[in-house]
């Protein structure tokens, strides 16, 4: 199979993806997750009109000229309103959030008042009709619609919902990502390693890289490099309800990559095998009935890199978000050599200078070292065939935080 351009590969992985399913949560449950439906108000808000002050609810025409006396006839407290009329001359002591009680079209703010003692009050500040009150639907009516379908449910919008009496929300599904490493040299963190094993570390950059776009992961752990543990992984990824199965390493072409034959014989319909990049060639992605299946490349960087590209953006679309590559123009901090068929994905240090951005490429590339890619902040972007470039020269970068 030939080498698949990145476009095109990112192309083919994305063309059937939409939001899933809708599923009602709890509202206080619905944190960061996106509305598959618009949010439509089930009351009024405010539902009365309300004062916006502590102070008192009074006639205008009473405190058009002051100083003027009133006598205080009650009170009214939030969530308990006054019964009675306001008449001339007349004044009840409010609370921010109370009713604004019957006869009364104004409030005047407690500092600009002083108590007489014996029921008696002296207005000492004029105050206009109409001042200091919230009116009936001020915020929205019911009815409205609040909230785009699509819309990130942050607290802004979160506090909207509650407002407007809403208990429960109509979202889109959360993908589930199931994880399988695979390699028989992989123990988990905190083993007690032989000469020939390492640390298995992929799962958990793939699974924060999948967090981090509003999905879930599920760790199934390390299959051994036998087809029947590697097909035992797979079943119960499907048992799980995985919308998207990830393997690490095992999908290139090796007497060991036995990924690609196990996926093939449980039924995926390969779509592409092998992409034009570096880090990254070895990357296979196909579909198993309804579920969408990647194998990742095993070397870390490789893996993190495919998983910025390619993992990120199907979840992002299977979840129902928008999401972008933040791709930026800087120049070289150091010049780079002329590249071949693969686009590269340098990593890199950027900072700002001058009000320009400045992307140096450390000096060594190689797709096992992680440390290096902690240390970056940005991927510089060579395309196929670009010529060297001196240091200065212009450049794009896939800026990673």
């Amino acid at each position: 199979m030939a080498l698949l351009a990145v476009a095109e590969a990112l192309e083919h992985l994305l063309a059937d993806a939409a939001p899933l399913q809708a599923e009602s949560v709890a509202l206080m449950d619905a944190a960061d997750r996106v509305l598959a439906e618009p949010l439509i108000a089930l009351r009024t808000q405010p539902p009365f009109n309300a004062s916006a002050m502590d102070g008192y609810a009074v006639r205008a025409d009473d405190v058009a000229s002051v100083p003027a006396r009133l006598s205080v006839i009650g009170m009214a407290p939030a969530g308990r309103g006054f019964a009675g009329t306001v008449g001339p001359a007349q004044a009840v002591r409010i609370f921010t959030g109370a009713p604004l009680p019957g006869g009364a079209d104004t409030i005047v703010i407690q500092e600009n008042v002083r108590d007489l003692g014996g029921g008696m009050v002296e207005v000492t500040a004029p105050t206009v009709e109409g001042r200091n009150i919230r009116r009936l639907g001020l915020d929205f009516s019911q009815g409205d619609m609040l909230l785009e379908k699509g819309r990130l449910l942050d607290p802004a919008a979160l506090s909207l919902a509650a407002s407007a009496n809403r208990q429960q929300v109509r979202v889109v599904k959360r993908p589930l990502v199931a994880i399988i490493a695979t390699g028989d040299e992989l123990l988990p963190p905190g083993s007690d390693l032989g000469p020939d094993q390492i640390i298995s570390s992929n799962a958990y950059g793939v699974a924060a890289a999948a967090r981090s776009v509003g999905a879930s992961a599920l760790d199934l752990g390390i299959a051994a490099d036998r087809k029947d543990a590697i097909a035992a992984l797979v079943t119960k990824a499907v048992a799980a309800g995985a919308d998207v199965i990830v393997t690490l390493g095992g999908a290139s072409v090796g007497d060991h990559d036995l990924v690609h034959d196990v996926l093939t014989g449980e039924g995926m319909a390969l779509a592409f095998w092998k992409i034009a990049m570096r880090p990254g060639k070895p990357l296979m992605f196909g579909r198993l009935g309804a579920i969408r299946c990647i194998g990742l490349p095993g070397n870390p960087v490789a893996s993190l890199v495919c998983t910025q590209l390619f993992l990120k953006p199907l979840l992002a679309r299977l979840g129902g978000r928008a999401f972008r590559q933040d791709l930026r123009q800087a120049r070289l901090g150091a010049a780079m050599p002329a590249n071949d068929l693969r686009q590269d994905y340098v990593r890199a240090v950027v900072k700002e200078e001058a009000g320009t951005l400045e992307a140096t490429p450390f000096s060594v590339q190689d797709s096992s070292m992680l440390r290096m890619l902690a240390d970056a902040n940005g991927l510089v972007v060579r395309e196929p065939f670009a010529p060297a470039a001196a240091a200065g020269a212009a450049c794009s970068v896939l800026m990673l935080r």
